[in-house]
């Protein structure tokens, strides 16, 4: 079969793909359908005969506005469209034609410098009592005043049922049909340039959730079996016919830039993303966004602890604009709390953060024992404000068999070093004013196969531990999605303490941490940043220490105490001096 080259693009594949109007009364159709023998468009009920465009695309144009639903007929099965922007009905019902631009669609806004970034991270369904879009509206001028300056959305892709994390999405470019479609999406997106943040969504494309698997196979060949993931088959990203599906993902990926204004993307775990192709799909994603607006946020999950994600491409690398690191999350965890099981075995030294302090790259070509391997990379050629760093976020709240947060004793210490790392601090929802309601692992799926495999995975999963295995929340159960909204019940300490520490942040300004030493005996550490000094007892004793400055900007306990050039700084607290 023959391409056919029109509209600047090459192939057939690279044309937009999905339902774009023309107009307000006309809509073109393209949908990449190799494995069909027979195809239409279904509308109202009545059939429309695509035009084949090569390379197993198909197209039409037809007199059909924005609002209509419309289906894919493959053989005389109804689906949705691939590249729907709107499911108006869920993952089985019909999609539906979206404007391009949504209503209250791009504004003018310009997106903060990474080295003023404070990123805070939410969930849609549990950050207010309505779980919409516009039910987080009231809640981020209080943000912006509290000095956060972007918002980083958890999934919205369309997934199964009314409530989950979002990280079983199916249809990539749809706004999830429970939070208020495209048309809340695009709402929130103006409402947060509005009061001076900037937004960044967290997407998926390392796998898709189970229950669209099938739908999304009689299309095309979506998957590959040339490797096995945690959620089967991988997305085909390098074998045979896998160009197409790479352009499904790149225009997904630009399509919530350029039609909601969103500032920026989060890239779900991208370890578990195979691809041996000679431009990885993150280094495409990365060229995309960053053709749409070249200052647009690509933030990579990476598990690889390898600083080809950030390099420069000319340098070899993916060119994304910062990563998540979670050394920097487990080396300080395991000095405020006293958990050391599992991957956290690698760390719970003082050393450990003074090293996470530098470049959060702990294991970065040494040998890690929990691994039993050596792993990682150094990244000292990686500027700081390419890392994220945090001490609570979904993954680390929401993955404990429980759900709970940060223990309430190790809070401000935790807060104290996250926030005034040279870094960029993310927060999670809730923690700035201790919250003490769980962010528990919730789903809603709509196949009662996957709803069971669920539920009995996540029992497996903490079966070994004594303690949990009688109690691990039922996923699948309403009141476990209930008992993590926020209560917005605040600890007044823990809220004046942030707010203080963010305005501290920004006095400090942008700069590597200088100076570092530490104690391990002591479990002391000491570094300076900006013309301060930062000092951390990760004791249970008061501790005197030699410092510099001669006064306490700041403290995380109020009975630490500066003379004549010696700090008194009680157990599990930290100080900053100027």
């Amino acid at each position: 079969m023959t391409s056919r080259a029109s509209a600047g693009a090459e192939y057939s594949w690279e044309r937009p793909l999905g339902a774009r109007p023309l107009d307000a009364e006309r809509t073109e159709f393209r949908v990449w359908a190799p494995r069909a023998e027979q195809i239409a468009l279904r509308v109202a009920g009545h059939d429309l005969e695509l035009e084949p465009a090569g390379y197993g695309v198909y197209e039409v144009q037809a007199p059909i506005g924005m609002g209509t639903n419309y289906q894919f007929v493959l053989d005389g099965q109804e689906l949705p469209d691939p590249c729907s922007r709107w499911q108006p009905e869920g993952l089985r019902g019909p999609s539906r034609v979206a404007p391009l631009a949504a209503p209250s669609g791009p504004s003018g806004f310009t997106a903060p410098a990474a080295e003023d970034l404070i990123l805070y991270e939410l969930h849609i369904g549990t950050f207010s009592p309505e779980g919409t879009f516009d039910g987080a509206i009231p809640q981020l001028a209080a943000l912006a005043k509290l000095g956060v300056t972007a918002i980083e959305i958890m999934p919205v892709a369309e997934f199964p049922g009314a409530r989950g994390w979002g990280y079983d999405g199916v249809y990539i470019s749809a706004a999830q049909s429970s939070y208020g479609g495209p048309e809340g999406l695009a709402r929130l997106v103006s409402a947060a340039h509005e009061v001076g943040l900037a937004v960044i969504l967290d997407v998926v494309y390392n796998h898709l959730g189970a229950s669209g698997v099938t739908a999304m196979e009689a299309f095309g060949p979506y998957f590959t079996g040339k490797y096995e993931t945690p959620w089967g088959n991988a997305i085909n990203y390098d074998d045979a016919d896998c160009d197409p599906v790479r352009e499904w993902v790149c225009q997904s990926a630009e399509g919530w830039l350029r039609d909601y204004g969103i500032d920026g993307l989060r890239l779900d775990a991208i370890h578990a993303i195979f691809d041996s192709s000679p431009e990885h799909i993150v280094a495409a994603v990365a060229r995309r966004v960053h053709t749409v607006n070249d200052r647009a946020y690509v933030i990579a999950e990476s598990g690889l602890n390898d600083p080809v994600v950030m390099r420069p491409v000319k340098g070899g690398g993916w060119n994304c604009d910062a990563e998540w690191a979670d050394d920097f999350h487990h080396a300080l965890r395991t000095l405020v709390t006293e958990e050391r099981d599992g991957y956290y075995a690698d760390f719970g030294h003082v050393a450990d953060l003074a090293k996470a302090f530098h470049r959060p790259h702990v294991d970065d070509g040494s040998y890690s024992p929990f691994r039993r391997r050596r792993f990682g990379a150094s990244a000292d050629d990686v500027p700081v404000e390419r890392f994220v760093v945090f001490s609570q976020n979904h993954d680390q709240v929401g993955n404990r068999a429980l759900g709970d947060r940060m223990p309430g004793a190790a809070r401000p210490l935790a807060a104290f070093c996250t926030l005034l790392a040279p870094f960029v601090p993310q927060l999670f929802m809730g923690e700035e004013y201790g919250e003490l309601a769980p962010f528990q692992f919730f789903s809603n799926h709509i196949d009662e196969e996957i709803a069971v495999a669920t539920r009995e995975g996540r029992r497996r999963e903490f079966a070994a531990f004594a303690d949990f295995a009688e109690s691990v929340p039922d996923p699948e159960d309403p009141a476990t999605f209930e008992h993590s909204k926020l209560t917005r019940h605040a600890d007044p300490a823990i809220a004046r303490l942030y707010a203080e520490l963010i305005q501290a942040r920004r006095r400090i300004g942008p700069g590597e941490a200088e100076a570092i030493e530490f104690d391990e005996t002591a479990l002391w550490l000491r570094l300076r940043r900006g013309g301060y000094e930062l000092l951390c007892n990760f004791g249970s004793g008061a501790l005197e220490l030699a410092c510099g400055g001669d006064a306490v900007e700041l403290a995380t306990n109020t009975d630490a105490r500066l003379h004549a050039g010696s700090l008194k700084l009680p157990p599990m607290s930290g100080a900053l001096i100027r």
